[in-house]
């Protein structure tokens, strides 16, 4: 009698199924042939992008040994290119190293250049502070003290990401200007940080013995 009702319950559930097929049975294909070609079609989108990303890397070292061999004309060219046509990483990094490009032949130019990032509300805060340290650091032998201290100093505060070289530039333009007091409690700041880099904090050793010593008088 169990053998009779396990037929019974067993032939139920194939005309269950039957039933559920010849209903459904044409949309589970054309949906299984929409996940199969939609897989298709993103493993494909993956190797094009792949393919251009391969490319634009290609480019920016072509970019980038072009400078390094002197050929600036060339770099220019291609860093330009990249930033009209690349895609948002690769451009950004052309845009900066455009930036430092235009310096090697006009320190002015290439402070607006990264002016101009700063300014861009599009990039992350961070590569904005990075652009504005850039700038300053372009301008130490091109602007007052002061100038340079309200561009330079917002990167200097304890958070600051970019703090241990704004404070290096701010103390250089200090004591390039004989502020010497200005000079020392940059310095200071530097040497004080536990998080300094030990190559940063040699360094400022040194800057830190020119202070001490004050400005040099010269004799006629």
């Amino acid at each position: 009698m169990a053998d009779i009702f396990r037929e019974i319950d067993e032939e139920v559930r194939r005309d269950k199924a039957a039933a559920f097929w010849n209903r459904y049975g044409n949309w589970l294909i054309g949906l299984a042939v929409l996940v199969v070609a939609g897989m298709g079609a993103w493993q494909y989108w993956l190797h094009r992008e792949n393919q251009a990303s391969q490319a634009m890397g290609a480019r920016l070292e072509a970019a980038l040994k072009s400078s390094r061999d002197g050929n600036a004309s060339e770099a220019e060219t291609i860093l330009k290119e990249l930033v009209a046509t690349a895609p948002a990483g690769y451009r950004q990094i052309a845009r900066f190293r455009l930036a430092a490009e235009t310096a090697k032949g006009d320190a002015a130019a290439g402070a607006a250049a990264f002016d101009a990032l700063a300014n861009d509300t599009g990039l992350e805060p961070l590569y904005r502070d990075l652009a504005r340290l850039r700038a300053g650091m372009l301008r130490v032998d091109l602007v007052p003290f002061p100038e340079l201290r309200t561009t330079l100093e917002p990167l200097a505060t304890p958070q600051g990401v970019w703090r241990h070289s704004a404070r290096e530039m701010l103390g250089i333009a200090a004591m390039k200007a004989n502020l010497f007091e200005d000079a020392g409690r940059w310095f200071d700041a530097i040497v004080t940080d536990p998080q300094v880099p030990q190559v940063l904090r040699q360094r400022t050793e040194l800057y830190l013995a020119l202070v001490r010593g004050g400005p040099v008088e010269t004799r006629n």
